[in-house]
C-alpha cells in the first residue's frame, strides 16, 4: 500500500514514512492510492473479530489493510497495547447506547483525556515510539488544538522516548478544564504555546512550519493533527465498531452524525464508506462556525478570518478552515490532483473561497458519498442538553449536543439506525452544562481540582518565526 499527495507530488511513500512526515512536500495531504474493498465475507470476518476478540483485533485487521511496512505481529501487539479496558475504562472500548427511536450514541470519550481524540492519539503515541525506536531517531511534534487534540496528544506522548511535543492553542479560547488538562502537565518533553489568536491561526502556523522544508528536516518536525493520515486511519476503526454493534446482518445500513470542525472525524467515515461499509448517510453537524454546512448546502467553500470566527460554547469546533476537507474534495473531483491544488493551494490563498455549486461533481457529495449537513446554535445546544437529560437521564457535552440536534433533523427511515459520535464527556464544558441543567456534570475523581494545579505555558503572538525560534531553543 503506497500513499500519494492530494496535490500531485510524484513521490509514492509507505505508511511509516508518512507517519513521521505529516504534510506532503507540496503542501498536500496523504491518501492511499486506493481504498481497500471490504466485501460481504470480509465484513463478516470483521463483525466476528469485534464480537469474539474485541476492539483491538478489529483495529488490527483494518489497519493491516493499510500498513504493510510494520510486521503483522508488531502491529497486532501495538493494537493490543493501545485498546485496553485499563486505558479506556471498558472492554467494549466504544459501547453503543440507545438514546431514542432510531437514535444511538457511540461512546468515544472513555480514554485518558475524556475526548474522542484519545481513540487515535493513544495508538499514534505507540506507533511513534515504535517507529522512532526502530530507526534510532527523534521527532518534534508540532500541533494545533482547539481543545481536545492537544490534551489527547500530550497524554499520549508524555514520557515517550524520542518525542517532544510543541502544542499551539488559541489563548483564552478553550474551556478552563481543557486548558488545565494541557497546561498542568510538567513533563519535560511537553511544551504548550498559547497563541494570541484563534484556532485557525494555530493551524496556519503548523502548516507554515511544515511547508518550510529546510526547517522541517533540520528539526525533524512531525504532526499529530488529523492532517496526519495515521490518526485519521485509526478513527476509521470505530465506524466499523459502531456498525457491527448496531446491526445483525451485513445487508443492514446505518447513518452517522458527526460533530465536525476540521473535517477529520467525519472524513474517517468517508474512508470507511469508500471501503464498502454500509453507511447510508454521513451527516456533518456544525456550530455557528458553519463553513462546512454552507458548502454542503450551497457548493461554496468560504473560509472566515479570525475576526469572523465565532467563540462558542462548543469551542472544539470553532474552526473556519477545515484542513481535512481537502482529502474529501480530492475524492469528490475524481482524484484530480491539479484541480485540488488549484482550489486549496491557489484559490483559497488568494480569494479565501471556491465555488463548486455549478460543478456536476458537487451533486455527488450527497448522492454518491452520502453527505448531508446541519447547524446548531448556543440556544439549540442548551435545549438539546436539557431535553436529553430530562427525557433520558443522559448528560451530553456541548459538541455531542450539536450532533444530537442535527441528527434528529436528519433521522429519516427509522429502520436505519442513526449513530451520533460522542465528542467528549460533559465535565470538559461544565459552565454550559450548569447553564443548561442548573448543576455541574459528574467529574472523574482523577481530575479533582485540576484547574488549581500549577500551569506550564508560554503565551506568544501568532507569528511563525517566533514559534520556530522557540522550537530551536528547546531542541538544543
Amino acid at each position: 500500500m503506497l500513499y500519494l499527495s492530494t496535490r500531485g507530488h510524484p513521490d509514492r511513500k509507505h505508511f511509516c514514512d508518512i507517519l513521521l512526515e505529516g504534510l506532503a512536500p507540496d503542501g498536500g495531504l496523504y491518501l492511499p492510492e486506493r481504498y481497500p474493498h471490504i466485501d460481504d465475507a470480509a465484513l463478516t470476518r470483521l463483525r466476528k473479530a469485534y464480537h469474539e476478540q474485541g476492539y483491538a483485533e478489529l483495529a488490527f485487521q483494518i489497519l493491516s489493510l493499510y500498513i504493510d511496512d510494520i510486521p503483522a505481529a508488531d502491529l497486532k501487539r501495538l493494537c493490543e497495547k493501545t485498546y485496553t479496558a485499563e486505558v479506556f475504562g471498558t472492554g467494549e472500548i466504544v459501547p453503543l447506547r440507545h438514546l431514542e427511536d432510531g437514535l444511538w450514541l457511540e461512546a468515544l470519550s472513555n480514554g485518558p483525556t475524556l475526548a474522542f481524540k484519545d481513540m487515535a492519539m493513544q495508538l499514534l503515541g505507540n506507533l511513534f515510539e515504535y517507529e522512532l525506536g526502530r530507526r534510532g531517531e527523534q521527532l518534534n511534534i508540532l500541533g494545533a488544538t482547539s481543545g481536545d487534540t492537544g490534551s489527547a496528544a500530550e497524554y499520549a506522548m508524555r514520557g515517550k522516548q524520542g518525542v517532544r511535543v510543541f502544542m499551539t492553542s488559541p489563548h483564552g479560547r478553550m474551556s478552563a478544564f481543557q486548558q488545565a488538562q494541557m497546561f498542568s502537565l510538567q513533563d519535560e518533553n511537553i511544551h504548550n504555546l498559547a497563541i494570541e489568536g484563534v484556532f485557525d491561526d494555530c493551524q496556519d502556523i503548523v502548516k507554515a512550519v511544515s511547508n518550510d522544508l529546510d526547517f522541517k528536516r533540520k528539526y525533524k518536525i512531525g504532526t499529530v493533527n488529523s492532517i496526519n493520515w495515521a490518526r485519521l486511519l485509526a478513527q476509521v476503526v470505530y465506524y466499523f465498531a459502531g456498525y457491527v454493534q448496531a446491526t445483525e446482518t451485513n445487508d443492514q445500513k446505518v447513518s452517522f452524525t458527526v460533530p465536525s470542525g476540521n473535517f477529520g472525524n467525519v472524513c474517517a467515515g468517508h474512508v470507511a464508506r469508500s471501503m464498502g461499509l454500509p453507511i447510508a448517510r454521513l451527516v456533518v453537524a456544525t456550530n455557528e462556525n458553519d463553513v462546512l454546512d454552507e458548502f454542503f448546502r450551497t457548493g461554496v467553500y468560504r473560509v472566515r478570518g479570525s475576526a469572523d470566527t465565532h467563540e462558542t460554547s462548543s469551542p472544539s469546533m470553532d474552526i473556519s478552515k477545515a484542513s481535512n476537507f481537502e482529502r474529501f474534495v480530492f475524492d469528490l473531483l475524481g482524484r484530480d490532483a491539479a484541480r485540488t491544488k488549484a482550489l486549496f493551494g491557489d484559490a483559497l490563498s488568494t480569494q479565501g473561497r471556491f465555488d463548486l455549486s455549478q460543478d456536476p461533481h458537487f451533486a455527488d457529495a450527497a448522492t454518491k458519498y452520502g453527505f448531508e449537513s446541519g447547524k446548531s446554535t448556543h440556544a439549540d445546544r442548551l435545549a438539546t442538553i436539557r431535553d436529553t437529560f430530562q427525557r433520558h437521564g443522559v448528560t451530553i457535552d456541548t459538541h455531542t449536543a450539536d450532533g444530537v440536534k442535527v441528527a434528529r433533523e436528519h433521522r429519516g427511515d427509522a429502520s436505519v439506525p442513526m449513530i451520533v459520535l460522542e465528542t467528549a464527556l460533559p465535565i470538559k464544558f461544565a459552565e454550559t452544562i450548569v447553564e443548561a441543567l442548573g448543576h455541574a456534570p459528574e467529574r472523574p475523581p482523577k481530575f479533582a481540582g485540576i484547574e488549581d494545579l500549577p500551569k506550564r505555558v508560554q503565551v506568544m503572538p501568532a507569528d511563525v518565526r517566533q514559534v520556530q525560534a522557540y522550537i530551536e531553543r528547546h531542541c538544543q
